[in-house]
C-alpha cells in the first residue's frame, strides 16, 4: 500500500511545478498530466495564480510574511509506492489520476507526475488551493488522513493491498463460491478458461493481467502475481493454476502464440544454428515421451503428448523464425538484436513526444472551445466566469485568438493521431520481433552452455519431490 505525505506550497508554486514536470524524471513529460489547467510550469503556474487570485483576493506571488501567518498557495502531495509492489509508471499515473478526482472532484485545478528516476515509481499531484469554483482546500492533518483512506481505496480498486486484516480468523464463503463447489466447479477453472480465451488476443503478460482488470479481475502485482475473480472470496497465484499459467509459461505462450511450428526441414542451406536447434527438439521430444521433464501443455484443452509439449512447441517455433528470417549464426541474431533495440528506443521517444503533443493539443482545443462558447453567453455565473478567464489565458499564451486558428489546431491533430497510429503500429511490430529474437538468444545461451536439458530434468525432479511431499503430508501412500 503507498504511503501518501503532504506538503504545504507557500511561495515556490512555480519552482515547485518545475520540479515535478522535470522532462528527465517524467520520461520527457509521457508520465505527467493536468486537469483544468495545461500540462507545463509557466501555464499550469500563470492559470493556478489566476484562479487563487479570484477567489482569495491575495496575491498569488507575495513574499513570505516574516511575522504572520502564510496561506498555503498550493498543496503537493507525494504517493510513493513499496518497491515490493512492483508497480509500474503507468500503474502509478492512473492510480494517481484516480485519486485526484475521486479526492478533490472535477473542478480541482491539479498537475500530476509520475517520476521514474529512481528505484521505485512514485507521483507528485500539486494542487491549487481553491477550485474553478471556489472551493477551498486545506492542507492539515485531517485532510491528509482524509487523502489517505482516498489513496487506499483507490489503491485497493486497481489491486494493490494492505495486509490481511483477517489472517488467522475464520472465513465465511461466498455462495457463488459454494455454489460452484457443489457444482463440481472451481474458480481455478474459471480463471484458466478467461486466461486460455484471451492467450491469442494479447502481446504479453501485462497486457493479459490488464484485459483480465477490464473484466473485473483484481490483480495484485509483486513477488507473486495473484488475481482474483470479481465475486470470489480469496485471490489465488498464478502459479497455484498450474505448470501452463505460471507467468513463465503464460509468456511463452503469448510470445509464440501466433508463430505456429510448421518448420520446413529441406528449403534452407545447412547452418549451425539450425542443426543446434533440430538435435535439442529431438532430445526435448524424447524427455517428454520418457515423462522426465515437467509437463506443460501448450493447449491446456488438448492431452497432454510431445506434440503438445509446450517446451517443444517452443523450440520448433523459435526454429520457425530462425528459418523465415535466415538467421544463420548467433553472431547475425545479435547484431539483428542491437538494430531492433535501436530502433525501439527511437520509436518509443518519438511516440511519447508525439503523445504529448498530442494531449497538449487536445487540452487547447478544449479550452478554445469553451471560450467561444462562454465569450458570447449573455450571462455568465462566477465559475464560468474564471473559466473564461483561464480560456482567455490560455489561448493568449499560446498565440490562439480566432476560429481560423482553432481549426488549425485541430487539423494539426488529426495530422498528429495519423502520425501517431502509424507509430504505435511500427513499434508493435518492432517490440515483438525483438521480444522473439531475444527469447531465441536466451535460449541458445542455454543450450551452449549445456544447462537446457539438465534444468528440464532438474526441474521435473524438484516437482515430483514436491508431490511426494504433499501426498506424504495428506497421509496418502
Amino acid at each position: 500500500m503507498p504511503y501518501l505525505k503532504l506538503i504545504p506550497v507557500h511561495t515556490t508554486v512555480q519552482q515547485s511545478l518545475a520540479y515535478i514536470l522535470n522532462p528527465d524524471k517524467t520520461d520527457e513529460l509521457f508520465y505527467a498530466s493536468s486537469m483544468n489547467c495545461m500540462t507545463n510550469a509557466r501555464d499550469a503556474y500563470l492559470e493556478m495564480k489566476s484562479v487563487y487570485e479570484h477567489y482569495s483576493g491575495k496575491k498569488f506571488d507575495m513574499p513570505v510574511s516574516l511575522t504572520g501567518k502564510n496561506p498555503v498557495k498550493a498543496i503537493h502531495y507525494i504517493q510513493s509506492f513499496d518497491p515490493k509492489d512492483n508497480i509500474s509508471p503507468e500503474l502509478a499515473h492512473r492510480i494517481a489520476k484516480a485519486f485526484a478526482r475521486k479526492t478533490f472532484g472535477d473542478d480541482v485545478q491539479v498537475v500530476i507526475a509520475t517520476h521514474i528516476d529512481r528505484q521505485h515509481v512514485h507521483n507528485h499531484i500539486i494542487i491549487n488551493s481553491y477550485s474553478v469554483s471556489g472551493q477551498k482546500f486545506y492542507a492539515n492533518q485531517e485532510t491528509l488522513k482524509q487523502a489517505r483512506e482516498y489513496s487506499d481505496r483507490v489503491c485497493l480498486a486497481f489491486g494493490i493491498q494492505p495486509y490481511d486484516k483477517s489472517r488467522g480468523k475464520a472465513r465465511t464463503v461466498a455462495y457463488h463460491e459454494w455454489k460452484n463447489r457443489r457444482q463440481g466447479t472451481s474458480w481455478k477453472q474459471k480463471i484458466r478458461e478467461e486466461i486460455d480465451s484471451l492467450i491469442a488476443s494479447v502481446k504479453n503478460l501485462d497486457e493479459l493481467l490488464a484485459e483480465l482488470e477490464i473484466k473485473g479481475y483484481t490483480i495484485r502485482r509483486g513477488k507473486y502475481i495473484s488475481l482474483k475473480a470479481p465475486e470470489q472470496q480469496r485471490a489465488v497465484r498464478l502459479k497455484t493454476l498450474g505448470e501452463d499459467y505460471t507467468p513463465e509459461s503464460l509468456a511463452s505462450r503469448i510470445l509464440w502464440s501466433d508463430v505456429g511450428a510448421n518448420v520446413a526441414l529441406n528449403d534452407y542451406d545447412p547452418s549451425q544454428l539450425r542443426e543446434v536447434y533440430l538435435e535439442i527438439i529431438g532430445k526435448v521430444i524424447r524427455l517428454s515421451a520418457e515423462k522426465k521433464k515437467v509437463p506443460r501443455k501448450r493447449n491446456p484443452s488438448l492431452p497432454y503428448s510431445p506434440q503438445n509439449d509446450l517446451d517443444v512447441y517452443r523450440l520448433s517455433a523459435q526454429l520457425t523464425i530462425i528459418n523465415r528470417d535466415h538467421i544463420r549464426s548467433i553472431t547475425h541474431l545479435e547484431e539483428r538484436i542491437q538494430s531492433l533495440k535501436s530502433t525501439h528506443e527511437t520509436s518509443r521517444r518519438e511516440i511519447n513526444t508525439l503523445t504529448v503533443q498530442h494531449e497538449n493539443l487536445l487540452s487547447l482545443i478544449q479550452q478554445s472551445e469553451m471560450y467561444f462558447d462562454l465569450k458570447d453567453k449573455p450571462m455568465l455565473s462566477e465559475a464560468e466566469k474564471v473559466k473564461l478567464n483561464l480560456c482567455t489565458l490560455s489561448m493568449q499564451n499560446n498565440q490562439i485568438s480566432t476560429p481560423s486558428d482553432l481549426t488549425y489546431l485541430k487539423t494539426v491533430l488529426h495530422d498528429t493521431e495519423k502520425k501517431l497510429t502509424a507509430l504505435k503500429e511500427n513499434f508493435k511490430d518492432c517490440q515483438q520481433k525483438y521480444d522473439l529474437y531475444t527469447d531465441i538468444a536466451k535460449t541458445y545461451e542455454l543450450i551452449s552452455q549445456g544447462d537446457y536439458i539438465s534444468r528440464l530434468v532438474e526441474e521435473e525432479r524438484k516437482r515430483q519431490e514436491q508431490e511426494n511431499q504433499k501426498k506424504k503430508n495428506q497421509g496418502i501412500p
